[in-house]
């Protein structure tokens, strides 16, 4: 049997884990720092579409050498399933301008629940979940063209129980965007809602092969990856039978701002301060791609 070809991994961290919103005057301070750690990719939230001009980006992460990947921020009132026309429009555009924004600092791909804003809940049955899954891919697919044109991978994440009652698990997401061109529309997988929903995540990752075009990591309960539980070569090894050559990217977020606090429940600190959920992070996922052996803490 062949064995999987190992990636060679680059690593991300998200500009959430110290701030929102996240602001050109934020990005210019976070950016440098970032690179100087050791990092490859900065991930940048689209929270309003004016928090940062691309422009200006663009030209500060090729100073410094950083690459980029863009995630959503689908908050109330941005939704492409179950609502009407006029709201189905204008989520449209806010996905389509966050795909221009990537376009426009050369980011690759623009990850996030593409479908119904964070907290909303509803039970459906079988029936009801398939009508969902339709007007979701009727809804998205002209976001997908358009990031077809900008050469932007729209990658959907399947969120936790808590957080959506619409896709929890690869099996729902890969349901949900059958028929959608892979070139231009794939899955973002989260390890932190992976935990919660899938009943073996190393399996689900490689159930999704073909279809990963954005990978986020963070421990267990939010916190530096490798402070927690999780079978992290297990994970890592997924991914490279999966055939994934992305990034890594931690996700976390900083209780700075009360209303992304509440909406990500981050009640305590999860590390010693937020620089060490960057820093420690990527301290365990280098070695443990490089060497081959680390272990959780």
């Amino acid at each position: 049997m062949t064995e999987p070809i190992k990636a060679t991994r680059t690593f991300g961290v998200n500009a959430w884990v110290w701030a929102s919103p996240v602001t050109d005057d934020r990005i210019a301070e976070l950016a440098p720092r970032v690179r100087d750690w050791g990092f490859d990719t900065i991930e940048l939230p689209v929270e309003n579409v004016d928090h940062w001009d691309p422009d200006r980006t663009a030209k500060l992460l090729d100073s410094l050498g950083l690459s980029a990947t863009v995630v959503l921020a689908m908050g109330p009132g941005r939704e492409l399933v179950a609502a009407d026309r006029e709201t189905v429009a204008a989520t449209r555009d806010y996905l389509r301008r966050a795909v221009d924004m990537a376009a426009g600092i050369s980011a690759s791909v623009v990850a996030g629940p593409a479908y119904t804003s964070v907290g909303r809940a509803w039970r459906m049955s079988d029936t009801e979940r398939r009508a969902c899954y339709l007007q979701l891919r009727d809804s998205l697919a002209p976001v997908v063209e358009h990031a077809k044109g900008a050469g932007v991978t729209v990658a959907v994440e399947p969120l936790n129980r808590y957080e959506t009652s619409l896709i929890n698990t690869v099996d729902q997401v890969l349901e949900a965007l059958e028929g959608l061109p892979t070139q231009a529309c794939g899955v973002a997988l989260d390890i932190y809602h992976m935990n919660i929903e899938e009943q073996d995540i190393p399996a689900a990752i490689r159930k999704a092969a073909g279809r990963i075009a954005h990978v986020q990591v963070c421990a267990n309960d939010r916190g530096a990856p490798g402070a927690d539980h999780l079978d992290w070569p297990g994970i890592v090894g997924a991914l490279d039978a999966a055939g994934y050559q992305g990034p890594l990217v931690i996700e976390s977020f900083t209780a700075e701002n009360a209303t992304l606090a509440a909406a990500t429940s981050i009640w305590r600190p999860l590390a010693r301060n937020q620089d060490a959920i960057a820093v420690d992070g990527l301290a365990f996922l280098a070695g443990l791609v490089q060497g081959g052996g680390a272990t959780n803490r």
